[in-house]
């Protein structure tokens, strides 16, 4: 991975949110994000599909359910962009987790939307 490779992919707010909150919970499907988002299957899959393709996400399928974490073969420049990235911006996602939170907590959240 190259810096450029990693700006570019967080360059767009959907992405940059999608792996704040991935961050922040360690482990999301598309339904938790589209809540979080407040935004379409489409453009969710889409966006994770382009962190995946960059190498920032692993995806794990359950199902018929694709759950994303961040990946920990980053290189630790990569990593710590991240990390600082999350908790410099805290206020970016808070609105993003409220919905989120309202969802339950996990793993009834899970139950909920991803069975």
């Amino acid at each position: 991975m190259t810096a450029l490779d990693l700006f570019k992919a967080l360059s767009d707010e959907t992405r940059l949110r999608s792996l704040l909150l991935i961050k922040a919970e360690q482990e999301l499907c598309v339904c938790e994000l589209m809540q979080a988002l407040e935004e379409s299957q489409p453009k969710v899959s889409r966006h994770l599909a382009q962190l995946r393709k960059a190498g920032l996400l692993l995806d794990k399928r359950q199902g018929q359910w694709v759950f994303y974490r961040i990946n920990p073969s980053l290189p630790i420049w990569a990593l710590k962009v991240v990390e600082e990235t999350f908790l410099a911006n805290g206020e970016l996602i808070e609105s993003n987790l409220t919905r989120l939170k309202q969802m339950g907590d996990r793993p009834d959240r899970v139950k909920s939307c991803c069975d």
